[in-house]
């Protein structure tokens, strides 16, 4: 997994919604392959507490066991009981990165510099030990960048990822980003999540950049349920929309797209997600 260091962050942080495309389709393709009882399973979040490691200066033997404590935690949490993650540091670009086998142990590296930002060892790992959990499940998408969203997506929509939202910090003159998905994009997942399983992560944040990237991705999700047809959509969008004889709309939980027909108020149930959504002519 990437990550913009300290020293680069201001400059090179991408912010915005480029990827949402992809974005979409992976939440429809993690819920076709685990099906809305599979992602339902996954109604808490991970809580901080779960993967803190011991702050710094503490021994070494506590850095290492702390970490090893976090990766368990990480793996009953995505629910891979047989999972064994052996965690090393070495120095290395990326934040972090693991060996994909057959199992039943799976070794993974951290960046050296975690040594010393032990709060974001947690978001390093929850990206990680998700990329175990998609390789168990078959679940990919064509590219390799593709597959890298996806494993983003998939460890914030199943309640992991807004560790990576919180590991965005940011000043005039240092930050630190995390993952493939920009901060908004993050939170844009981050608040579908919160959509399905009525949860507030708000409280979560140590970061007041990540906060704002979260706010600003829950206005974009919001957004998904204004599309024509939906019934919140607004008479003169929908009006719009049937002037250009678009039946076709993608469901705003999970991205299928789905097609009604008519000029009369109905609901449409989606395939993928079942969720009922309510449709004006």
């Amino acid at each position: 997994m990437p990550y913009v260091p300290h020293s680069d962050a201001v400059s090179r942080v991408v912010r915005g919604f480029p990827h949402l495309d992809t974005v979409r389709a992976s939440i429809t393709a993690l819920y076709r392959r685990l099906s809305p009882d599979g992602v339902r399973r996954y109604e808490l979040s991970v809580p901080a507490s779960d993967v803190a490691v011991d702050v710094l200066g503490a021994p070494e033997d506590g850095l290492h066991l702390g970490t090893q404590r976090a990766a368990r935690a990480l793996v009953r949490h995505l629910g891979l009981p047989d999972a064994r993650m052996v965690v090393s540091f070495r120095p290395m670009e990326h934040a972090g990165s693991v060996e994909l086998s057959a199992g039943p142990e799976y070794f993974v590296e951290l960046n050296d510099r975690f040594r010393a930002h032990r709060q974001d060892i947690g978001a390093v790992l929850a990206h990680e030990v998700t990329h175990v959990l998609l390789h168990r499940l078959g679940l990919s998408l064509p590219t390799t960048a593709e597959n890298e969203i996806l494993t983003d997506v998939v460890t914030t929509y199943l309640g992991a990822g807004w560790l990576l939202l919180d590991a965005f910090r940011q000043d005039r003159l240092t930050g630190q980003k995390l993952g493939y998905l920009t901060p908004d994009e993050f939170g844009y997942v981050l608040a579908k999540r919160a959509e399905v399983f009525h949860e507030d992560p708000s409280p979560w944040f140590t970061s007041t950049v990540a906060y704002e990237a979260w706010e600003k991705g829950r206005a974009e999700a919001a957004r998904d349920w204004r599309r024509p047809p939906l019934a919140g959509a607004g008479w003169a969008a929908r009006r719009l929309a049937r002037a250009g004889g678009d039946g076709v709309f993608p469901c705003p939980v999970c991205g299928q797209r789905l097609r009604v027909a008519g000029a009369r108020r109905v609901r449409a149930r989606c395939g993928v997600c079942r969720t009922v959504l309510e449709c004006a002519p």
